[in-house]
């Protein structure tokens, strides 16, 4: 495989970024993950982390060098991301979750394939034109119809569903696209689409390398959405573009070891923690125990 990859995260006018954002990859698969921690609830970039770190350990575990199945490892990697957060909160005693969103992408044998849940979004540009996105877990993006039959606006941020949440997470997960060389795919969270519309990202990094285009974008989110601008995190890669590699110093993972990993992220997580994770009965168990301390501190209070 060869392409380049370039990343920025800014706080923006927050007191802290919330945001994370990473990659890592084998000899012949690469994984490319970003989460938003959430605001409203307490440890926001713990979960983002928490999710990085899970996502990326089992693809450490799981890439030899390439995944199975990539729609399987992303929903299992999600849904353990989804359970250490809940255990997190369980063993700290908290009674409102750490929550985040998260987009995963995953590439192998010239094939894209990403799972997304909440508003954290990824793109596929080819040739000066929007592919694909995801759709984002919101009100507005997955029931627009419902805005015809109400009296006032929906408000596009809230979120029907994300990771660290006392339910189940919903997530979507693609079918695969293979990639052509030039295709630029890029992963962002909502500092940087809240400000600029689909057309401006879409042109800007199509008319520049990912090394030039990225941190171009994340400035123009900041400046159009002032003081009180969202943290704002891009990640974007351009596949195997000889003159685009050779510019920007590009990955080439012709010249790694079969079994080797090499990542932005650092796991802090065990194999027990792993073998733990893929458990389902096991999360089931975290999302009844911080329902059950949520209950107990509402019987309390009345």
């Amino acid at each position: 495989m060869k392409f380049s990859v370039f990343q920025v995260s800014r706080r923006g006018g927050r007191s802290k970024n919330e945001d994370r954002m990473g990659y890592c990859y084998t000899r012949e698969s690469g994984l490319f993950v970003l989460a938003d921690g959430m605001g409203g609830h307490p440890d926001g970039e713990v979960a983002a982390q928490m999710a990085l770190q899970t996502v990326s350990a089992y693809f450490q575990k799981a890439a030899k060098p390439t995944v199975d199945v990539p729609a399987d490892f992303l929903s299992s990697a999600l849904l353990a991301a989804h359970h250490q957060i809940l255990r997190y909160a369980s063993e700290k005693g908290l009674l409102d979750s750490p929550r985040t969103t998260l987009v995963a992408a995953v590439i192998e044998h010239g094939t894209l394939h990403w799972v997304h849940c909440g508003d954290s979004r990824l793109y596929l540009v080819r040739d000066g034109e929007l592919v694909t996105r995801t759709r984002d877990h919101s009100f507005s993006e997955q029931h627009a119809h419902l805005s015809m039959m109400r009296t006032g606006p929906i408000n596009r941020n809230v979120l029907f569903t994300c990771l660290g949440s006392p339910q189940r997470p919903i997530f979507d997960v693609s079918a695969g696209v293979t990639l052509q060389q030039g295709d630029k795919v890029l992963l962002c969270s909502d500092g940087l689409w809240s400000a600029l519309p689909d057309h401006e990202i879409v042109g800007h990094l199509s008319a520049h390398p990912v090394s030039q285009a990225v941190p171009e974008l994340a400035e123009r989110a900041l400046r159009k959405a002032g003081p009180g601008s969202d943290n704002v995190t891009v990640l974007a890669l351009e596949w195997e573009t000889p003159d685009a590699f050779e510019a920007t110093r590009g990955i080439s993972t012709d010249s790694i070891g079969r079994h080797a990993f090499q990542t932005t992220i650092q796991s802090g997580l065990t194999e027990a923690d792993l073998d733990d994770e893929l458990d389902d009965a096991a999360i089931e168990r975290s999302i009844a125990e911080i329902n059950e301390a949520i209950r107990r501190s509402a019987a309390r209070k009345a």
